[in-house]
């Protein structure tokens, strides 16, 4: 999968999931603050990406994955290595 493709993929999941406009969902910003995650919302998202790309996202790497692009980073490395 390209990164452009893997982008539109996690936008477009990640905008009806949540209930926010894709144009919200920019490479810079802050994740928890964009999609108003409490904790519950992040076990939710952490199974809608794991279930869309087949990775596995330990709790240590939840911690670490602060924005779309580290996200985006993250996703495409774990599914090109």
């Amino acid at each position: 999968m390209e990164k452009q493709e893997l982008i539109a993929t996690i936008n477009e999941a990640l905008a009806v999931e949540f209930e926010v406009e894709t144009s919200d969902i920019t490479p810079d910003a802050h994740i928890k603050e964009t999609l108003q995650m409490d904790s519950l919302s992040l076990v939710d998202f952490v199974a809608l990406i794991e279930s869309l790309f087949h990775v596995k996202i330990k709790g240590a790497d939840v911690g670490k994955i602060l924005t779309f692009g580290a996200l985006y980073d993250f996703i495409y490395e774990q599914i090109h290595s």
